[in-house]
């Protein structure tokens, strides 16, 4: 974790993170990511719950949260948890996307705090967010792009480190990798002979991906005239620069930017996590894969993360219908001669005749 998150941390948050770091094995990545999570949570108690601080003469973002106390923690309770919850909605516009990151980032927070791993100076006798409940995401279909995009963003290649890149390209569209996943490859992990690739995954998840011969055969051609790194000297990818670092995520993701914009689609809305997105519908879609298959490819957890691919391909909803028992059957030609009026035309709908109907039973009954 940076440097700068930790000298801010307030005792009781620094060994959460630590706990997540080195004991549960989270990568740096994601304690960031939980840090930044719960400083808004801090800054939230310290400006908003307890108005310590002068949000005119600091703004939220500047508020440090070394000296929050953790009285303030330990005094939270399940209907602050739904004031803090509607904060983030009207004052931070977050969406039920982050919100629901945020619920599960003070969740994971407050777990610990009520658990025999915490310090016992900072040790909640009972969790008060034990029964918050996760703010619904809106289900939106991944963004991806089709076989013929695909062909054209890999036909289009320009780079002065051509077979870098369009290597960079063809694992990202043939094996779905994850940023991340693709920028820790070290040489190591490629193994020609068995045609595959070692990658760790999140919580650094080691798993098998198997190679085509795309793959094969471009990562042989960038291989021969890979630089030699005396930083990085295991890393496949690296820089063109004169230290030859091993590629960060940033710089994968400006390659893929720049790819994307030579080949004319730079206005979709793609970056490399979309690439993945690309690769497994184009193996769903085409490769005829199962998806509890496709999931271990991938390195997912639960299948039905993997599912939200069969949503993104016609294949299976034009398979039922083509399959129904009826898909033969031809209109006979016995048609009726229509009348002059059609029921759209006609004075009186089937519905002003159940009404008039029922006028007339009424009349007939009020009668006698």
């Amino acid at each position: 974790m940076r440097e700068e998150y930790r000298k801010d941390c307030p005792v009781y948050l620094s060994g959460y993170l630590t706990y997540a770091g080195s004991v549960v094995g989270r990568t740096d990545r994601t304690v960031e990511a939980y840090y930044v999570d719960i400083r808004t949570f801090l800054r939230y108690l310290v400006a908003v719950k307890h108005s310590d601080v002068n949000l005119e003469e600091t703004p939220f973002e500047k508020i440090p949260i070394k000296n929050v106390p953790f009285s303030y923690v330990k005094e939270f309770t399940l209907m602050d948890a739904y004031e803090y919850m509607n904060y983030l909605i009207n004052e931070r516009n977050n969406s039920n996307k982050t919100r629901a990151r945020k619920t599960s980032s003070l969740r994971r927070f407050y777990d610990f705090l009520a658990s025999y791993r915490s310090p016992e100076i900072y040790r909640l006798e009972t969790n008060p967010l034990d029964k918050l409940e996760l703010p619904r995401p809106e289900k939106t279909l991944p963004k991806y792009l089709e076989l013929d995009q695909s062909k054209e963003l890999l036909d289009d290649v320009k780079s002065e480190n051509y077979l870098r890149d369009y290597c960079i390209l063809t694992i990202f569209l043939n094996c779905g990798l994850r940023l991340s996943e693709l920028a820790g490859l070290d040489i190591d992990d490629y193994s020609e002979s068995a045609r595959t690739l070692r990658v760790f995954g999140k919580g650094r998840k080691e798993r098998i991906v198997y190679l085509n011969d795309a793959c094969i055969s471009a990562l042989n051609a960038y291989l021969e005239v890979r630089p030699k790194s005396l930083v990085d000297p295991d890393a496949i990818f690296l820089s063109s620069y004169h230290d030859h670092r091993r590629l960060s995520n940033r710089r994968i993701q400006r390659i893929v930017e720049d790819q994307l914009e030579i080949a004319g689609l730079g206005n979709l809305g793609i970056s490399p996590h979309k690439l993945r997105h690309t690769a497994a519908t184009l193996m769903y879609e085409y490769g005829d894969v199962d998806p509890i298959v496709l999931k271990d490819v991938l390195g997912h957890v639960s299948v039905a993360t993997t599912e939200i691919y069969t949503h993104l391909s016609n294949k299976d909803r034009k398979t039922a219908v083509e399959s129904s028992p009826l898909a033969d059957m031809k209109a006979n030609g016995n048609a009726v001669k229509p009348s002059e009026k059609s029921e759209d035309d006609s004075e009186n709908s089937p519905t002003d005749n159940y009404f008039s109907y029922n006028i007339a039973r009424h009349e007939k009954s009020s009668s006698i």
